[in-house]
């Protein structure tokens, strides 16, 4: 027993030590998460706040400390020792001038959140204006419990596409985020591109984002959720409209056949595993609505919401122990024999 749980105990270290070897490689590979790295309009208008904010109250700071500073630097004019019934009230002057210098400070700090207090409400107020009804795009994200379920609109319900974990926008083209919840509180953020919004079991909420240039974008659940609220990332990929269009059309089709009798074992294999009660795999017989869509699965950059990247290693890990890996994800551990594991990961990672 003790060496069982010595054996889960490296595992899942090895897995929080992967998963955030994941996360520096993707910074190191200038893949960007920073509110103050402005990737759209939306996220321009906000770093241009935070900038603001940050200048006037470091001036703010800074000031405090000089005359901090001068004041324990400061000599008394007194000298020799004072009576011990000598009075430390302040003479009638300096009363005054310390009356005028509180009333002086206070009506700045008045007047320094009151323009803190406008900025703000203006920067917002532009912020909801942009968007674009007529040209724009909408996406619809749902938060689960630990991943990101996407649905991309279209009047055309053929032309409606399902996905998990990624959002691919086309560069200088306005996309409405409708945020819903399955679950628990989560939020929606992807800080190059927006700020923050919640979604909220039973409602809907909405917000514009744009990418000026093309890059790939981190995304986090901002609220905490429950035990794995940090390992629940997401991915916006933006690159030109011409690309986006390839890349959607490629999405909109099937599932490919198997490559070889391997692959085609291992699709066996999958449809005939408890698997096909979660997942769904557009043109067969896998239609489960519960955990994502595995239709083009290989060609997602991570496993379980950016916990590991997508390589077939990390996804036999996955299979097998979930929960060594996600510990209270609601992915089930579907047994799977060493014969039938093989085949079952490459057909997998062959959906592209």
């Amino acid at each position: 027993m003790t060496k069982r749980n010595g054996e889960k105990g490296a595992g899942l270290k090895g897995a929080v030590f992967c998963a955030y070897a994941f996360v520096l490689f993707d910074a190191c590979a200038g893949h960007q998460q920073s509110a103050v790295d402005p990737a759209g309009p939306q996220s321009g208008k906000i770093a241009v706040l935070w900038w603001f904010f940050f200048g006037l109250l470091t001036t703010i700071f800074l000031i405090v400390m000089v005359f901090t500073l001068l004041t324990l630097t400061r000599r008394g004019h007194r000298s020799g020792q004072e009576p011990l019934n000598a009075s430390h009230l302040p003479p009638g002057a300096d009363e005054k001038e310390l009356t005028r210098i509180v009333a002086a400070a206070t009506i700045a700090t008045v007047l320094i959140l009151f323009v803190l207090l406008i900025a703000s409400v203006s920067t917002g107020k532009s912020i909801s204006e942009l968007g674009d009804k007529k040209n724009g795009m909408v996406i619809e994200v749902t938060g689960n419990q630990w991943w990101w379920h996407v649905r991309y609109w279209n009047d055309d319900p053929s032309q409606m596409l399902v996905t998990a974990n990624e959002i691919h926008i086309p560069t200088g083209r306005p996309v409405m985020i409708r945020g819903m919840s399955q679950d628990v509180i989560h939020s929606f953020w992807v800080p190059n591109l927006h700020g923050k919004r919640d979604l909220i079991p039973s409602r809907v909420t909405t917000e514009w984002i744009e990418a000026d240039q093309p890059g790939i974008y981190r995304g986090q659940c901002a609220e905490y959720c429950g035990l794995q609220h940090a390992h629940m990332a997401l991915w916006v990929i933006a690159e030109p409209q011409a690309k986006f269009d390839s890349w959607m059309k490629h999405q909109l089709r099937p599932a490919s056949p198997p490559g070889g009798p391997t692959g085609e074992r291992g699709k066996q294999i999958f449809l005939n595993s408890a698997c096909i009660y979660c997942h769904s795999i557009r043109g067969t017989a896998a239609g489960g609505q519960t955990g994502p869509d595995l239709t083009h699965f290989g060609s997602r950059r991570s496993i379980a919401a950016g916990t590991l990247p997508n390589t077939i290693g990390n996804l036999g890990g996955w299979i097998t122990d979930p929960q060594g890996i996600k510990p209270g994800t609601h992915m089930a551990t579907i047994p799977v024999s060493s014969e039938d594991l093989q085949p079952l990961l490459e057909y997998i990672e062959g959906l592209k």
